[in-house]
């Protein structure tokens, strides 16, 4: 096989590709487009689900750990005056 047919080869193979995936891509964006319209037109108002709101006990860290890592930072302090 001289180069002139690999390069031939190669080339078709290339296009083929290139215009697959354009092809394919091109279909994805009109599903995308389509789904769009059609669940903007169908759009039932928003309903309200009330968001539980987390305990104050869960929020942060809890205060004996923080009396605990105070301490340490105390101690680790005097000791290395």
């Amino acid at each position: 096989m001289d180069i002139g047919a690999v390069l031939t080869t190669a080339g078709s193979l290339m296009l083929t590709g290139m215009v697959g995936v354009f092809i394919f891509l091109s279909i994805l964006i009109g599903a995308v487009t389509l789904m769009s319209n059609l669940v903007a037109r169908f759009d039932v108002a928003e309903v309200a689900i009330p968001v539980k709101s987390p305990s104050l006990k869960s929020q942060g860290v809890q205060s004996e750990h923080i009396a605990a890592i105070s301490a340490a930072i105390a101690q680790y302090k005097s000791n290395n005056k």
